[in-house]
């Protein structure tokens, strides 16, 4: 499960994704991070389901980090892309490829749900369900 923290002043500079790990045992894997003294947005991916997750959750939020959950499919339009190719150097995973045909392609497992992509595309063709 990939989730989004965002952090306060107040806990920036506390191990709270160290303490998490050794309180439940679940390794978290830090996909993207905007960290700086005032404030902190990160997106991690969690390797847990149900009880292991929500322990996860109650950890961070017990040290003061808030967390949503990121379900968001992203999803392109074949009939609006044009295979322009906007989309794939910002993407900060490389999620986003083209094949052989210039035929553009998301790999879900690695998208981080960023909306990068959305942004980047001219023609509007990506778009997040």
């Amino acid at each position: 499960m990939k989730l989004k923290l965002n952090y306060s002043y107040e806990n920036v500079s506390s191990p709270v994704l160290s303490n998490t790990v050794l309180k439940t045992g679940v390794p978290i894997n830090i996909l993207d991070a905007k960290v700086t003294q005032g404030a902190g947005e990160m997106i991690i991916d969690v390797p847990a389901t149900g009880g292991k997750l929500d322990s996860v959750i109650e950890s961070l939020h017990e040290q003061g980090v808030s967390t949503r959950k990121i379900v968001a499919v992203v999803e392109i339009d074949s009939e609006k892309c044009v295979s322009c190719g906007a989309c794939v150097s910002p993407c900060p995973v490389q999620a986003i490829t083209q094949d052989s045909s210039w035929e553009v392609h998301v790999d879900l497992d690695k998208c981080i749900r960023c909306l990068i992509c959305v942004k980047a595309c001219p023609v509007r063709a990506i778009s997040y369900l």
